[in-house]
């Protein structure tokens, strides 16, 4: 069974539902046979890549709301975060463009190290006090290298904007397609989606139904057609 996750690293709530999803899928029976692939989805597009602003004064613009009222949901958040074992600065974090971190994830799933960049990437942005977006490539080439990626590699990926950039408009189409408006948005054996950082008992109920859907091979067998196996095959009698 496959689940496909569409998020942003600039989202807080695909943060904490990854770490709900996970939890689920650790006391999940079938959890072996269970692909996760990261999908790509910006929250904030339009902004240019050297645009950085503090996360409260991006908030406050966005939702219409006080610096005040936002540092109170950025609280919210961290508490929400905590009860899933995440540390979260509530405090003094940015926001910018990330077009280049998910073409570098395009990068890394070829590599079979994706799950390991995109949770290195959420720790950085949501619990380290260094800027994911404010330090240039070389910051990344570094997160990407913890995650077993080579530098060089990943330097030259962020330094050609062409590179992966199809493949990340791919996703963002096809998150349209499938009605994706806001994220995380998860999708499981493309029969059913999960919306939102849902608590772990939705993602284990979703994951049993996903599951339990699975349609048995139906063999189409007239009966008498020769056919090739592991002992030869058959020999045309006529």
């Amino acid at each position: 069974m496959r689940v496909e996750i569409w998020s942003d690293i600039a989202c807080p709530w695909c943060y904490v539902g990854k770490a709900r999803f996970e939890k689920a899928l650790a006391a999940f029976p079938h959890r072996d046979e269970v692909e996760v692939v990261h999908r790509s989805f910006e929250l904030d597009p339009g902004r240019a890549k050297g645009d950085v602003q503090p996360v409260l004064r991006m908030l406050a613009k966005k939702y219409g709301m006080s610096e005040a009222q936002a540092q109170a949901g950025e609280d919210n958040l961290g508490a929400q975060a905590a009860a899933e074992g995440l540390d979260y600065r509530t405090r003094d974090r940015d926001h910018g463009n990330t077009f280049d971190m998910h073409r570098l994830l395009h990068f890394a799933k070829e590599q079979g190290k994706q799950d390991e960049l995109i949770q290195i990437l959420y720790r950085a942005n949501f619990a380290e006090e260094r800027s994911v977006f404010s330090e240039g490539d070389e910051r990344l080439v570094a997160l990407a290298v913890e995650a077993g990626l080579d530098a060089d590699a990943a330097r030259t990926v962020l330094a050609d904007p062409a590179a992966y950039a199809d493949e990340v408009r791919a996703d963002e189409r096809e998150a349209a397609q499938l009605g994706a408006n806001g994220v995380p948005f998860f999708v499981l054996d493309r029969k059913y989606g999960v919306s939102g950082a849902q608590p772990a008992e939705v993602f284990t109920q979703a994951l049993s139904q996903a599951w339990g859907a699975r349609s048995p091979l139906k063999l189409i067998d007239e009966g008498g057609a020769e056919a090739c196996g592991p002992d030869g095959c058959a020999v045309p009698q006529h």
